[in-house]
C-alpha cells in the first residue's frame, strides 16, 4: 500500500532523516519495499512509502523505542493511505 506520513519533529530534518531511515532499513524490505523523504522545512516531512505489510509497520511505529524516539523529539505522524485516481 503507498503510504505518506506527514511528521513533525524538534530535531533537525537530516537526523529525522537519518533515525527514520535506520527505522525503516531494520523492518527489512519485506515490511517497506521503498521509501522517499520530503523535506517540507527542518522540522517537517513528507515520508512516502510502499508498505508491504502494514501490521508489521503499526507494530514498529507503536514499540516502545520507536514512542521513546518520538517522544525525545516531539515527533507526531499523520498517516495516509493513498490510492491511484484514474
Amino acid at each position: 500500500m503507498n503510504t505518506l506520513i506527514i511528521s513533525t519533529f524538534s530535531c533537525t530534518f537530516e537526523s529525522f532523516e537519518k533515525d527514520v531511515s535506520g527505522f525503516i532499513t531494520d523492518m527489512g524490505k519485506e515490511v517497506v519495499s521503498d521509501y522517499e523523504f520530503v523535506k517540507v522545512n527542518d522540522h517537517k516531512s513528507h515520508l512516502l512509502m510502499n508498505v508491504l505489510d502494514m501490521d508489521a509497520l503499526c507494530t514498529e511505529m507503536t514499540s516502545d523505542k520507536a514512542k521513546e524516539w518520538d517522544k525525545a523529539n516531539n515527533c507526531e505522524d499523520t498517516v495516509y493511505g493513498i490510492e491511484l485516481v484514474e
